[in-house]
């Protein structure tokens, strides 16, 4: 009996230090899946698109296989992170009126989101050619993390959204969210216009 009184005694006591003794208490910090993420690098797109940019070297271009594919809608796949960048293109023209229905359709398209989305936030980028794109930060267990598009209002449009395969939490797939994101900036950033798709490689 005596034994079980100091037992008891001997755990409320370590209880107590470990609980109340101490104000130095640290939570722990955010676990994240051991995900070994590769040296950005990039190359260019071949000069068969009415569109050019540099993309990771790491990433393979794939056409779109969807029913609703239109020429030049690609995928940029990443087969080590399970990721993908899907791209529409649409050209314009020089009709404003289809410009107003890729906006609008481009906006629709991210606002189906805003159910599981705990945060959208936009933001206009503005490259180093000149060329303006809007950027679209999606948080919350969202489908898709990041979505944009780029237009010069005349002749071209292109939209992208990234898009994972796995079912992984987006708060553990964060180091790879961030990692991807920077590949999509570096692609706006480096993005030029084709006057034709007849391989002279004429730009805007």
């Amino acid at each position: 009996m005596i034994f079980r009184i100091f037992l008891f005694s001997l755990l409320a006591s370590a209880l107590f230090t470990a609980c109340g003794g101490s104000t130095d208490y640290v939570p722990k910090p955010r676990a994240y899946n051991r995900i070994n993420l590769p040296e950005h690098s990039y190359t260019s797109l071949p000069d068969t698109f009415p569109y050019d940019f540099d993309y990771s070297s790491h990433a393979r271009i794939k056409p779109d296989s969807s029913w609703i594919a239109e020429r030049y809608w690609i995928n940029l796949y990443y087969p080590q992170l399970d990721a993908n960048v899907q791209l529409t293109y649409k050209p314009l023209d020089g009709s404003e009126q289809k410009l107003k229905e890729h906006l609008r359709d481009a906006y629709k398209l991210t606002s189906k989101h805003q159910i599981k989305a705990s945060a959208i936030e936009e933001t206009v980028l503005k490259t180093p050619s000149g060329k303006t794109a809007v950027v679209e930060e999606l948080s919350g267990e969202v489908p898709s993390q990041f979505q944009f598009f780029i237009t010069d209002s005349t002749r071209h449009f292109l939209r992208g959204a990234l898009y994972f395969r796995t079912a992984t939490q987006n708060d553990s797939l964060e180091p790879v969210i961030e990692y991807v994101k920077q590949d999509i900036i570096h692609m706006l950033n480096t993005l030029e216009w084709e006057r034709d798709v007849s391989g002279e490689g004429v730009r805007e």
